[in-house]
Order: structure tokens, then C-alpha cells, then sequence
């Protein structure tokens, strides 16, 4: 003999439920005016927060900062979802509100009107959490790390200055600290590519960097 399973579902429990599910759905729509306002109002504090917050970081850029990602992030969804809401409420709105009946408690097209008042009800949410997140922003940009080495323009390398350049450069990339080379001089008549030389050492620090914090250059004037 097989064993037999009673299930006992109490039809209270699902007329319950069942109400519960009708009663939101009936908010959706009988609400439906009011939520509209709702979020045409929630949009226009999230676009004078993401004002407040873009002249933030406008006055931190003019101070050679840069935006912070997650500022960038918050700024894009907010565009986003101000289009989202434009489209939303100047669009379906309007006709969506002329479907109510009974003083909006009712519509003349039930289904529309509950799908549009749910998506609504989200936006809403949606809207309210972009809001809270843009509050929490207490920096807004960072300051650029300043770049070890400047790189300069130069002329063309002269005929044999490269061999020169690679014997400055090994004594500058020495590794033991004994064969560290602490002091070079450039010497040669005028034009023969002095300065040239120093220009092509400066930027070969910035692919190469060695144990140097910072390269400085400094014109030296014959009057100085």
C-alpha cells in the first residue's frame, strides 16, 4: 500500500492574499495623480542636487583637480534617469491620466493604467535612491599627481649625438650604489647640441624612470 499525503491550505489565507495583491494593484491606480506629482517633484531635487554637486566639481577642476569615478557614475545615471523620467511623464502621462474614472479610483483601461502606475511607483524609488547616494558625496574630485618629469620639445638628434647620450645615460642607470655616477658635465662650443643632449636625457626619464623623486630644470641666463 502506498502512503497518502494530505495537504490542508486554509481558503482564508488565499482570499487574504488575493486582497492584498487587488489592494496594491487598485493603488497603483487610484494613486496614480498623486505619484505622477510624486516624481515629477523627486526629479526636479535630484536635478538641483546634481546641480549643486556639478558646481562642486567645477570649482574643484578649475583648481587642476580631477572628478572622482564614482562622482562621474553618479552624474551619468542621473542624466539617465532624468531622460528616463522626461519620456515617462511628458509622454504617457497625460493620457494615462485621462483613462481615470470615479474620481481616479477607477480606469477605463485597468490594465494600462496599474502597468503605468507600477512603473511609476519604481521611478519614484529609483529616483529617491539616486538622491540619498548623491548626499553622501563629501569629496567630489582629487588633486593630479604632479608628474616627475616635464617632457620637452627638441630638435632633431645631431649626427653622433646618440652615442653620447647613451654614454650620459649608463652612468646615470648604474645600479651599485659605489658606481653611481652623483655629478655630469656637458661641455662643447656653442651649437654643437648641449642643449639638445640634456633636453633628450630629461625625457628618457619619463619612460624610464630610475631613483630620481623629481627631474628639475632650470635655464641658467649668461647674465645669472
Amino acid at each position: 500500500m502506498g502512503n497518502l499525503c494530505s495537504i490542508s491550505v486554509s481558503c482564508d489565507a488565499i482570499i487574504s492574499r488575493c486582497q492584498d495583491c487587488t489592494a496594491r494593484k487598485a493603488t497603483y491606480i487610484s494613486e496614480l495623480e498623486a505619484n505622477v506629482e510624486a516624481l515629477r517633484t523627486a526629479m526636479q531635487k535630484l536635478i538641483e542636487a546634481r546641480n549643486d554637486v556639478m558646481s562642486r566639481v567645477i570649482v574643484a577642476e578649475q583648481q587642476h583637480m580631477i572628478r572622482l569615478n564614482q562622482v562621474q557614475g553618479w552624474l551619468s545615471r542621473v542624466q539617465l534617469m532624468e531622460t528616463k523620467v522626461g519620456d515617462l511623464i511628458i509622454k504617457d502621462s497625460s493620457q494615462e491620466i485621462d483613462k481615470l474614472c470615479f474620481g481616479g479610483f477607477c480606469s477605463k483601461d485597468c490594465k494600462s493604467s496599474y502597468k503605468f502606475g507600477k512603473k511609476v511607483s519604481k521611478m519614484i524609488k529609483a529616483v529617491t535612491t539616486l538622491m540619498a547616494d548623491g548626499a553622501n558625496f563629501q569629496v567630489v574630485a582629487e588633486r593630479v599627481p604632479e608628474a616627475a618629469v616635464d617632457e620637452i620639445p627638441h630638435e632633431p638628434t645631431l649626427v653622433g649625438l646618440q652615442s653620447t647620450l647613451d654614454k650620459v645615460w649608463r652612468c646615470l642607470a648604474q645600479e651599485e650604489e659605489e658606481d653611481r655616477v652623483r655629478i655630469i658635465g656637458l661641455y662643447g662650443m656653442g651649437g654643437v647640441g648641449k642643449t639638445t643632449l640634456l633636453t633628450q636625457i630629461n625625457n628618457k626619464f619619463v619612460d624610464t624612470p630610475k631613483d630620481f623623486d623629481i627631474v628639475i630644470w632650470v635655464v641658467v641666463s649668461k647674465d645669472l
